[in-house]
């Protein structure tokens, strides 16, 4: 067992709060000013807009502009906080369910007002998760119909378009676009589907609006890599990559993987960029999730880059034919640079699948593959070299490249807390009754 590290206490404003480490029940949520009534719906909407937010899911839309779209659809929508986290080296949106399952589903129900939803849905796989919303249901019930619709745990079920498919009692695999959610999602009503960080910030907004700008300048990261414990950390944009390595434990980083698995590898080099979306996006790379690998003194970033392609080429949905065959074709060959075993040829495809392959999947894994095949190429060329010239010693004790594992953190468990043993399939009846009120959480902990 291994423990994801958290801070302690935050300032008020954060999603992280007062106790990072405690279940918050719905009396302390109250206490803080959460549930209140004095921002209006046309209040929140124009604080978010003024602020920038910007959704955490990974693509980074700004908020304001997708809870518009939605409520401009007209008709009865629908509210999904999508809690699926399907990157490997994410932590925080199962932490934020277990934990502060208010925050969010005040968020929700904000949502809510401001497109004129008239159905809310908690979208999760991690059942101690789903507990911990139900029971936050039982505790404070919302001013709206709310269910939770639990699904599997895989990397494309947390896409849009995957999450209305299996909330409409399909699978959690993801559907050509358009239409897109917002124009045609759940029961074929318009849909806001948001990331709960992203819904959390929409709350903390309307308790806080004098604080709406370092609300929607400050983000949760996942940090992991390196000798230490992943930790989970609440960060202000603008601060170093290099900082933050530094801060928690990895100093001397050779550089990272951003984003989860879609921001690809960046260099040491890349490092004094700052944490900031349109900045890391200008260099090439992306915030996404807020999960960052960092690459420690030592490590071949050739190894990281195959055990990404290898979690990319297992996750892969099987829906697409140029998505199958071209994940298998990126892991195949950065395996090979591992191994020893590449041909002559392996930096040309590489080059060929990153450029080409961009946008012809139905979500975004198979441009994730393409991501990390170009990114190694641009940020480690000597490497790739090197590689091509003679087996690498640093790749050949790691082997065998295994992403499923290597870059997967630990999956936030409290301790205590039930676990539900099968998942419960999508219906239109209310939620079963939860269990009795939450106790206080020990540190998170999880397997690795």
């Amino acid at each position: 067992m291994t423990t994801i590290r958290l801070p302690p206490a935050q300032p008020p404003g954060t999603v992280l709060g007062t106790a990072p480490d405690l279940a918050e029940s719905a009396d302390a949520y109250r206490a803080s000013g959460g549930y209140g009534a004095a921002t209006g719906p046309g209040e929140l909407l124009a604080h978010l807009a003024a602020s920038g937010l910007r959704g955490r899911g990974g693509a980074g839309f700004p908020a304001a502009v997708k809870l518009r779209s939605v409520r401009d659809r007209g008709g009865s929508p629908v509210v999904v906080a999508n809690g699926e986290e399907g990157e490997p080296g994410s932590a925080k949106d199962r932490w934020l369910l277990r934990a502060r399952p208010h925050l969010v589903l005040d968020g929700l129900a904000r949502a809510a007002a401001v497109t004129g939803a008239a159905r809310g849905v908690v979208y999760l796989s991690d059942p101690a998760a789903g507990e911990s919303v139900r029971r936050a249901l039982a505790e404070h019930p919302p001013p709206l119909p709310v269910e939770v619709v639990e699904t599997d745990h895989t990397y494309v079920a947390g896409e849009e378009t995957a999450v209305v498919r299996r909330i409409d009692g399909g699978p959690a695999l993801p559907t050509a676009k358009p239409p897109r959610p917002f124009e045609r999602g759940v029961g074929g009503a318009p849909t806001l589907v948001s990331n709960v960080e992203t819904l959390a910030r929409i709350a903390l907004t309307a308790a806080r609006p004098d604080l709406r700008d370092d609300i929607a300048r400050s983000t949760l990261v996942t940090l992991s890599g390196g000798p230490v414990a992943p930790v989970l950390t609440e960060v202000p944009y603008g601060m170093a990559l290099r900082a933050l390595a530094d801060r928690h434990g990895n100093p001397g980083a050779a550089g990272a993987l951003m984003g989860g698995l879609f921001g690809g590898l960046v260099d040491a080099d890349a490092l004094d960029l700052p944490l900031e979306p349109e900045a890391l996006t200008a260099a090439g790379t992306a915030l996404g999730c807020g999960a960052i690998h960092f690459l420690a003194p030592g490590r071949c970033p050739v190894t990281t880059a195959a055990d990404a392609a290898a979690h990319l080429t297992a996750e892969s949905a099987r829906q697409c034919g140029v998505c199958v065959s071209g994940t298998a074709a990126v892991g195949k060959a950065l395996y090979g640079l591992t191994a020893g075993t590449a041909g002559p040829d392996t930096a040309d495809d590489l080059d060929r699948w990153a450029r080409g392959l961009r946008g012809r999947g139905a979500c975004g894994l198979l441009d994730a593959a393409a991501g990390i095949a170009g990114s190694l190429l641009r940020s480690f060329p000597h490497l790739v070299r090197s590689h091509l010239a003679a087996p690498c010693p640093v790749c050949a004790d790691a082997a065998p490249a295994d992403g499923r594992h290597r870059l997967t953190v630990a999956v936030p468990e409290v301790a205590g807390a039930p676990a539900r043993a099968r998942l419960h399939r999508p219906s239109p009846s209310p939620s079963p009754p939860p269990s009795p009120a939450p106790r206080p959480l020990p540190a998170l902990k999880g397997t690795p």
